[in-house]
């Protein structure tokens, strides 16, 4: 069996490097998880951590909120670094992968919920980076393998799962945005600037 933890620990890095990166006077901006804007998905983001950790220790996530009323009092990025590393702690002990854990959609096994987890924390940076327009702070590489599982686990006919249905991307397009698309997100699309074409001096000197 593949270990689910390290996937889900650079999923988790990836998440708490969009949500230090998010600038104060973009807090009120509209994301791609169209429930919330950026502050309410730092806020869930933040107490996606918790439970988390909670259900690793055999917690039911509904004792804890999943979207937090106000923002922390050191602020979002250091509660997400604080709930971060308790994941960590939470999830060390290698019994918790076949442990049963209690997930929103029903019991599973730890390896099970921790995978879940990894496309949850993911797709969320993607929507935090795409809101605060730092795409560029993406990994790739990485969410082309979070691609390639979500591919295999949420189906296109999404009775029962809470996604819109797929969006078409290019195939050619940047993982990021092949996640987001599968998993029912519109982003914004950007077309390259084409930079006037300048003649060359020849030319311009017929020109004159």
């Amino acid at each position: 069996m593949t270990d689910p933890r390290e996937p889900l620990h650079r999923a988790a890095d990836l998440a708490g490097l969009l949500v230090a990166a998010v600038p104060a006077d973009t807090l009120d901006r509209p994301t791609p998880c169209t429930d919330w804007d950026v502050r309410a998905l730092l806020g869930h983001l933040v107490a996606v951590t918790t439970r988390v950790a909670h259900i690793a220790r055999g917690g039911f996530p509904s004792d804890l909120p999943s979207l937090l009323d106000e923002e922390p009092a050191g602020g979002f990025a250091a509660a997400f670094t604080a709930g971060a590393a308790d994941v960590r702690r939470a999830w060390a002990d290698d019994a918790v992968l076949t442990a049963t854990v209690h997930h929103p959609a029903g019991d599973v096994p730890g390896a099970v919920g921790a995978t879940i987890y990894v496309q949850e924390f993911a797709t969320h940076a993607v929507d935090l980076a795409v809101a605060i327009d730092r795409t560029d702070l993406l990994d790739e590489e990485f969410l082309a393998g979070v691609l390639q599982v979500a591919l295999r686990v949420v189906p296109a006919q999404r009775e029962g799962f809470p996604f819109a249905p797929p969006v078409a991307v290019a195939d050619d397009a940047p993982a990021h945005a092949r996640l987001a698309g599968w998993l029912g997100r519109t982003l914004p699309v950007t077309l390259p600037v084409t930079p006037p074409v300048t003649p060359p001096v020849a030319a311009r000197a017929g020109q004159e």
